[in-house]
């Protein structure tokens, strides 16, 4: 399976920020004080250069994964605590689930309830966990629908014990990563 995310779609600035392929660590990485230079000099409306943002929580929510993605955890947090819906909680629970703070990760997913996402994140995960069948965990193969406590659970369990099944939990939390934040990218301005 390809990765379908194109971080050119987004425009030059968000282009920009993603352009280094990189696979984000499951715990709270290691931030680059050059990209935080970067970053602290962005105004959310430099994410959406020429578009008319209609949902202006979704737009502060990019900002919010794109701190994260780049290991900026507290950035993150403080934007995405500030958001006041479900999307904003899955933002806050995914920096808690990289701090590792993994009750408060599981707290912040009980705010999120079903979101949008968790059909496609689902399917996906099944397509990478069958690529690397011998390092899937059952309920990934197993799941009809996303369950993002057993996914954390599953982190946990990654971080806290080296183990080959370490690649594939990155991988499904990285598209997860993307396909939230196209979520947010496109709710932000359609």
């Amino acid at each position: 399976m390809g990765n379908p995310f194109d971080p050119n779609v987004y425009g030059p600035v968000v282009s920009a920020l993603l352009q280094k392929d990189r696979l984000i660590e499951l715990g709270p990485g290691n931030p680059d004080p050059e990209m935080e230079k970067r970053l602290a000099a962005l105004q959310v409306t430099d994410l959406f250069p020429s578009l008319r943002i209609l949902d202006p929580p979704m737009a502060q929510a990019c900002l919010a994964g794109l701190w994260l993605y780049h290991d900026f955890l507290h950035q993150s947090h403080r934007i995405s605590q500030s958001i006041p819906t479900a999307t904003g909680s899955y933002w806050h629970g995914l920096m808690h689930r990289r701090e590792p703070d993994y009750s408060n990760a599981k707290y912040w997913f009980r705010k999120v309830g079903n979101h949008p996402v968790f059909s496609d994140l689902c399917r996906e995960a099944k397509a990478l966990a069958d690529s690397e069948s011998r390092f899937c965990p059952p309920f990934i193969a197993n799941q009809d629908e996303w369950n993002p406590f057993d996914f954390i659970d599953f982190c946990e369990e990654c971080l806290q014990v080296e183990t080959p099944a370490e690649q594939l939990c990155r991988k499904i939390q990285q598209r997860e990563w993307e396909l939230l934040f196209d979520y947010c990218y496109k709710k932000a301005v359609w």
